[in-house]
């Protein structure tokens, strides 16, 4: 665009799905120096749920007619089906509008890459919504860390587990390619997303990858161990198929470990109709839920520092005002597209594969 915009950014999303009603709708809506303008949905639910709930936000039939629009808009954030993330978002692009794309960012590691190069050469802001980044148990991680008391870390541990043993219609159960279903690509994106961002670079991937409810022809429980460049090793699960889970994180180091169990509230909130700036604390997890910090000689239970799934939306509106980078550099998610690739290949083959 030609010059940086003043807040309120207008921001016109595309698709009012879960991802658009429950994540993105409510964070826009409460982030200061965002306006959520308008919004993509045909289905007459999802537009009167709209008018209920953000009444200032005007309901458009398609994406193309959003995207014709565009000096109405400051930014447009793409949280329809996979499959129309890179199309949708390369239209953004090519119109001059910065743009924000639900994970995964494509459905190869060279169509993400592709778009980047777009963006770039354009001079246009892309992100993708990370937001597992700001969950209260990887801020804890993270920061326990920063501050070195684990010592050399030497293994991390990380699951996304569930138990829904019938597949529930939609896109993301379906078997053609082209949609980027299963569970890999869903919540495998976020494990490793949230490895890479971590501990750097992999330097080789081993999968095994099954389908395993009757009736799913995508898939629906993974494993996947990284061998990072820092000599970290990542082992990620992530299945629809858990009737008990293990821990939520578990960080092994030469000094103390860390072990936490149950999920980040703040998709549970979301869901359920809380959002952030509702006069209640956001993110806190419950103590019942809090992890432990230690060795099996002497451990303590250590409090989860609060999940701010607002601080994404935060970043993208300060990237706006400033033109700076944007919370999660697109990069970040070819990189995690091609272990995504390359998990896939190794459970093809029951080998290793190397990358770089």
């Amino acid at each position: 665009m030609s010059s940086v915009p003043r807040p309120p950014f207008r921001v016109g999303l595309i698709g009012y799905g879960l991802a658009g009603s429950a994540f993105h709708a409510p964070l826009i809506a409460s982030t200061p120096g965002l306006q959520l303008a308008a919004v993509v949905t045909a289905n007459p639910d999802r537009r009167d749920r709209l008018r209920r709930v953000h009444p200032g936000a005007q309901p458009v039939d398609t994406p193309e007619q959003l995207l014709a629009r565009g000096d109405e808009l400051d930014l447009v954030v793409v949280a329809s089906p996979n499959r129309t993330h890179v199309p949708i978002a390369g239209a953004a692009v090519a119109a001059g509008i910065p743009v924000v794309v639900d994970k995964p960012l494509a459905g190869t590691a060279a169509e993400a890459a592709a778009l980047c190069d777009l963006a770039e050469q354009a001079g246009v802001m892309l992100s993708v919504f990370q937001n597992r980044r700001w969950d209260g148990d990887f801020l804890t991680a993270r920061r326990l860390l920063e501050e070195g008391v684990l010592g050399r870390v030497h293994r991390f541990e990380s699951r996304f587990e569930r138990f829904r043993p019938k597949p529930k219609p939609g896109w993301r159960e379906l078997a053609d390619p082209a949609e980027v279903g299963g569970t890999l690509y869903d919540l495998g994106s976020h494990l490793v997303d949230q490895a890479l961002t971590l501990f750097g670079p992999a330097e080789s991937v081993y999968a095994e990858i099954e389908t395993l409810r009757d009736g799913a022809v995508v898939d629906d429980d993974a494993f996947v161990a990284l061998t990072h460049a820092s000599g970290v090793r990542s082992h990620l699960w992530t299945s629809a198929l858990a009737p008990l889970g293990g821990p939520r994180l578990r960080v092994l180091g030469d000094t103390a470990g860390y072990v936490k169990f149950g999920m980040d509230p703040q998709e549970d909130d979301l869901r359920a109709g809380r959002h952030p700036g509702d006069g209640r604390p956001w993110g806190a997890d419950d103590p019942a839920s809090y992890g432990t910090l230690g060795t099996d000689e002497g451990a303590a239970r250590t409090p989860t520092d609060p999940g701010d799934y607002p601080a994404y939306y935060a970043g993208v509106a300060a990237a706006l005002a400033t033109g700076g980078p944007p919370p999660v550099d697109p990069r970040d998610a070819v990189a995690t597209l091609a272990v995504l690739e390359a998990a896939r290949g190794s459970a093809a083959t029951g080998s290793t594969v190397r990358l770089g």
